[in-house]
Formats: C-alpha cells, structure tokens, sequence
C-alpha cells in the first residue's frame, strides 16, 4: 500500500474528514488532498504528527501496510509452526499429527491468526494538541483571578476604620484602598492573559479530537461534586462566623467579615476551576463553538441569530432610555428596574425566537 492509500484508510478509520485532519496537523485541507491525490509529500515532523495521532509506525505508514502492521506480522509463523525431523515427520512427538483432526485443528489455529492480523486493534486518540494541558492552565488562572478579587476586598477588611487590626489609625482607609488594588491587579493579571491564551489556543487549534476516557470524565465529575460541596460548607462557615461575632462580640465589621470574604474566595475558586476543568471537556462543544465563529467572522450568521440579536440590542435601548429619564426626572424612583425588565424581555424573546428557528433559518 502507498502512503495515500494508508492515509485514506487511516482516516476512514477514525471516520475523520480531510478538514478535521489538516486542523489537527495544522495545514490547509488543500494539503491533504494533494496527499492523498499524490501531487504533494508530507515533511518528516508531519509525517511524525500523523504516526502519533494514529498510533502507527513511520515504516508502515510510508511503506507497509497500516491496516496489516509490520511489528504484528512477524511472529505470524511462531505457534503453528513446526519443524520436521530426520524421518521428515514432525517433531512435537504426537503421532496423530497427521490424522485429517490434527490437521483440521491447526488449519483452524492458523486461519484465526491470520484473522487476528488482519484486525488491528483500534489505536485510541491522542491529545497531539496540547488541550489537555491547556484545559488545566486557563481553568486555574481563571479561578485564581476571579478569587484574588475576593480575597483582596476580603484583606481590606482587617484595615475596616471601626475594627482595624491596626486600630485607630489614618492609615487604615489607604491600606484598604491598597489591598483591594493589589487584589485586582493580581486577579486581572491572571484573568487577561489567560482568556487571551486561550483564544489564541482556539484560532490555532480550531479543531480537537476527543480522546477523554469515561473514566476521565467520571474522575471529573467526583471532582467537581467534592469542589461544590466544600465550597458551600466553606460559604456557611463564613457566614457562621461573621453571625457569631456581630451577635455574640458585637463586632459587625473588620475581622469577622474578612474571613467571610476569604473563605468565600476559596469557594469561588473552587465552583471555577472545577466548573471550567469539567465544562472543557465537552470537544465536540468546543469543535461547534469554533465552527460558529467561524462563520460568525465569515458573515455566515443565521437568521434567527440576527433576528434575537437585533431584538436584543432594541429592548436593551428602550430599557437605558427609560431608565435614564427615571433617574433624572423622577427623583427616588427605581430607575434600575428598567434594565432588570429589559434582560428580562431579552431572554423572553431570545425563547420565542428560538421556537421559531427553523422557520427563520429556512
């Protein structure tokens, strides 16, 4: 077989379309048609991209047979062999070796091995991307950031002007204001430069296979159960302590509500970073969320997406212009109600249009 016949037969295989495989080499799907059609040749680091992918060897790829591998064939003669003797009979001793049932019985042996050859066993996808990776990288810095925020209001508050930790100082309000800028900056820091990894991830990456065992997703799932949990036991205890010092020491600030804060920064960290790590294991949303910006950039936008959008952006201005009239004609007034109402009637309308999709998309 040729490299282009093993190449079809190899994504036949896994049931992948040339664009799916140049995404994951990282070529254009010109590149694959042209190898496939033998106008063009791989180079060697995509050569060994796509041995790694498939789980097959350089020499059977480019020379051999990657539906028959080399490495399976070579024992092929081992077990029903035999090696004659002097009097050119066999050499295993049995002296029904050549009665019609012996003989059946290892043309049996022999045919099963050919079968078992011929079926290699199925190769499991590998993550040649780097998502994994990826997955854990951008869900930590995402937490951290958004708990770091937390965690710097919650620090500012040992510097509270009633219940300093300092005590009566004119230092306390400027080593509040530091605390929650330092929790900003760190949390911003983690935060911006994490979601922008992680769109440069996706334009280079537009497309992923799926290699996640059920055990991998199982282990995540125990994960994100344990995360939910502790997060919310540690949300009570903040609580708990914050009730027990306004109520039992009089203290409704300072201390008590810093470590609220604190430990409800734990808890976000934890509902985050599990809720991120488990979501991102869902490929083939993430596969469908590239392909729709995709088109979204192409202008291949559908209907019902303009039409929600647009009914969307309307009542939202509505929604400011009522609002901002409220706040300054009518003094005392719930001028905020209008934006609550307007997201309200964007997700009322966001559901009707989608009843309505297929009509809208025809």
């Amino acid at each position: 077989m040729s490299f282009r016949t093993n190449l079809q037969y190899l994504r036949s295989r896994r049931n992948m379309t040339q664009e799916q495989l140049a995404m994951l080499l990282g070529v254009s799907r010109q590149a694959i048609s042209k190898w496939e059609s033998e106008k063009a040749y791989p180079e060697m680091d995509k050569l060994l991209a796509i041995c790694d992918l498939f789980g097959c060897t350089l020499d059977d790829l480019v020379m051999g047979d990657v539906s028959r591998p080399a490495t399976a064939t070579a024992p092929a003669s081992g077990p029903a062999s035999t090696s004659p003797t002097a009097d050119g009979k066999s050499g295993n001793g049995d002296e029904t070796h050549g009665t019609p049932a012996a003989q059946t019985t290892i043309s049996e042996q022999r045919e099963r091995a050919q079968q078992n050859l011929q079926t290699p066993a199925a190769v499991l996808p590998k993550d040649i991307t780097g998502y994994d990776a990826h997955r854990l990288r951008f869900s930590m810095m995402i937490a951290s950031g958004v708990a770091a925020i937390i965690a710097g209001v919650g620090v500012g508050n040992l510097f509270d002007s009633e219940h300093s930790i300092i005590g009566d100082s004119p230092l306390n309000d400027f080593l509040t204001f530091v605390c929650i800028c330092v929790g900003v900056i760190v949390g911003l820091a983690l935060i911006i430069p994490g979601s922008m990894a992680h769109s440069d991830f996706r334009r280079r990456h537009p497309y992923v296979e799926d290699f996640y065992t059920e055990d991998d997703r199982s282990r995540e799932t125990r994960m994100t159960a344990v995360g939910v949990v502790a997060g919310i036991a540690a949300i009570l205890i903040g609580i708990a302590v914050s009730e027990y010092a306004d109520t039992v020491l009089e203290i409704g600030a300072g201390w008590p509500i810093a470590v609220m804060l604190l430990l409800i920064a734990a808890a976000v960290f934890g509902f985050v970073y599990c809720g991120i790590r488990r979501g991102m294991l869902n490929i083939d949303g993430y596969n469908k969320e590239t392909e729709q910006e995709k088109r979204n950039r192409a202008g291949d936008v559908p209907r019902s997406a303009q039409l929600s959008g647009a009914l969307s952006g309307i009542i939202m201005l509505v929604a400011t212009i009522v609002g901002l009239t409220l706040l300054f004609l009518v003094p005392g007034s719930l001028f905020w109600m209008s934006w609550v109402i307007g997201g309200l009637l964007c997700a009322v309308s966001g559901v009707v249009v989608g009843l309505f999709k297929d009509r809208f998309d025809k």
